[in-house]
């Protein structure tokens, strides 16, 4: 693990809302000595608003009179937060392209969009400007921008990082993640947020798992040549077995109808109440998924639910001890020039991309699983990234399999 630092005069405002030398020192000492966190635009800091990714919202928040509980552990484990991050607003978005504050870049594949929503946090450690970025993953936050920038990233169990300080967005498939530059880091991080019983004991190798599964009907869904980087790597001998290649891919469209039922109520429950009073405050594509999420009734969230009870019973069954191999992502990072041109046509392309992606990322989020995504490359060189869902609460156990799989 290594330590970086950048000066506050060199923040790109695309990246960072604040940046300080740093923002907020450690206060104690332990395995994160010397490293710096990008804290996604969410999260409570002591002493400083959140904003959101809305600069209404900023202009009208009060100071945090305490730290996160996620922040907070770090600090105490020996980083430091260099600083604030960016974020897509409200974080209800998987591009990164913030209508207010801009895109930031994409170091890894330049002239691309960054992902999202935990986009600032992403680019921070992407640039080299931060050792860690902390985030959320509730409909693939974390695993989107760690596939464009070719990063480590992990969703975690649901509920097995504390939220406490965390500004909401769908509670029922909230998580806090984090995003590095190596595998090391990633699970050092893993070491202080997770709960000592969320993973098996350190002794664990990769037949911990049963099996590992790689549907060809989930590798499908991406572009060609992810599928292939995916396949390429499922054969790595640092993996468990292979085990049936089963999942019902065909509910797929149903399930992510319903998730997204579920987390568009749930994001109106949180934020309507300011949005109808900050009614021109979005940008475009936020603001037709809260104008979307203010018309689900409550019969519609109780069968969405309903549906989701299922199919959290059936992934976590296909899933059992082993693990699950998809792209983290549908495509590789889409083009700023496409996207300029699609915003200008008053189209919204980057909402295929997202229904395409979210069919894949939902599957963890529905099942309240924990999700690795490492880094790949597709075989006309763009970064990737492949997903690896495990059981419930065996984190730390991703974690420790990424650090045998050694670097990508």
């Amino acid at each position: 693990m290594t330590s970086v630092s950048v000066s506050g005069s060199a923040a790109d405002p695309t990246v960072w809302r604040v940046l300080g030398t740093p923002l907020l020192p450690p206060t104690g000492t332990g395995p994160l000595d010397g490293l710096s966190v990008a804290v996604k635009d969410l999260f409570a800091l002591e002493g400083f608003a959140v904003g959101a990714g809305n600069p209404a919202r900023l202009a009208g928040a009060a100071p945090e009179t305490t730290t996160a509980a996620a922040p907070a552990a770090l600090l105490a484990a020996g980083a430091s937060v260099a600083g604030i991050a960016r974020t897509d607003e409200f974080a209800y978005s998987l591009a990164g392209t913030n209508a207010h504050y801009g895109t930031p870049p994409n170091p890894r594949a330049p002239g691309r969009i960054s992902g999202g929503s935990s986009s600032g946090s992403a680019s921070a450690v992407s640039l080299g400007q931060a050792d860690v970025g902390l985030g959320t993953d509730t409909g693939g936050s974390i695993r989107v921008p760690a596939a464009y920038q070719s990063l480590y990233g992990i969703r975690t169990s649901h509920g097995a990082v504390s939220v406490d300080g965390l500004l909401p967005l769908a509670p029922s498939f909230d998580t806090v993640g984090w995003l590095t530059r190596d595998a090391a880091t990633l699970t050092a991080v893993g070491g202080v947020l997770l709960p000592n019983a969320t993973g098996s004991s350190a002794g664990a190798s990769a037949g911990a798992f049963t099996g590992i599964s790689a549907p060809p009907e989930l590798l499908a869904l991406a572009e060609p040549g992810i599928g292939e980087a995916i396949r390429e790597f499922a054969a790595a001998p640092a993996l468990p077995p292979a085990a049936t290649d089963l999942f019902p891919v065909e509910e797929l469209p149903g399930w992510l109808a319903a998730f997204q039922t579920v987390q568009g109520f749930e994001a109106w429950q949180q934020h309507g109440a300011w949005l109808e009073t900050h009614p021109q405050s979005l940008g475009a594509d936020v603001a037709w998924r809260f104008a979307t999420a203010s018309r689900i009734s409550a019969d519609q969230v109780e069968a969405a639910r309903a549906v989701l009870r299922s199919a959290r019973q059936r992934i976590r069954a296909s899933v059992g001890g082993g693990l699950l191999v998809l792209p983290s992502a549908s495509s590789v990072a889409p083009l700023l020039t496409d996207v300029a041109q699609s915003s200008a046509l008053g189209g919204f392309t980057l909402d295929a991309v997202r229904r395409a992606t979210m069919q894949l990322t939902c599957i963890a989020g529905i099942a309240g699983l924990p999700a690795l995504s490492l880094p790949l490359v597709t075989p006309a060189g763009l970064p990737c990234g492949v997903s690896i869902v495990g059981p419930v609460h065996r984190d730390l156990d991703l974690l420790r399999l990424a650090c045998r799989l050694g670097p990508r």
